[in-house]
C-alpha cells in the first residue's frame, strides 16, 4: 500500500483524532484511514447521484423514463 504524510497539522488536531480513535476503539492511524476512506466514498456517492439527477428530462411533457400505467390512480394527500 502507498503511504502519505500529512505536515504541519495543528497540535488540537492531532489531539482531537486520538480522541476520536480511542472512542472508536482504533489506532490513531486506523481512525484517520477510515476518515479518509469516508470522505472519498461520500464524495463518489454525491457525484453518482448528481449525475443520475442531472440525466433525468427536464421538460414536462417527456415522461418516456417514467410511464404512466394507465386505470391505476395514484394516492393522494389532501
Amino acid at each position: 500500500m502507498t503511504q502519505l504524510t500529512v505536515r504541519k497539522l495543528h497540535p488540537d488536531v492531532i489531539r482531537a483524532l486520538r480522541v476520536r480513535a480511542a472512542q472508536a476503539g482504533r489506532s490513531t492511524e486506523a481512525e484517520v484511514r477510515e476518515i479518509l476512506t469516508a470522505a472519498v466514498a461520500n464524495d463518489r456517492a454525491n457525484e453518482a447521484f448528481v449525475s443520475h439527477l442531472l440525466a433525468m428530462p427536464t421538460a414536462p411533457e417527456d415522461d418516456t423514463p417514467f410511464p404512466r400505467i394507465d386505470g391505476i390512480p395514484r394516492d393522494v394527500e389532501l
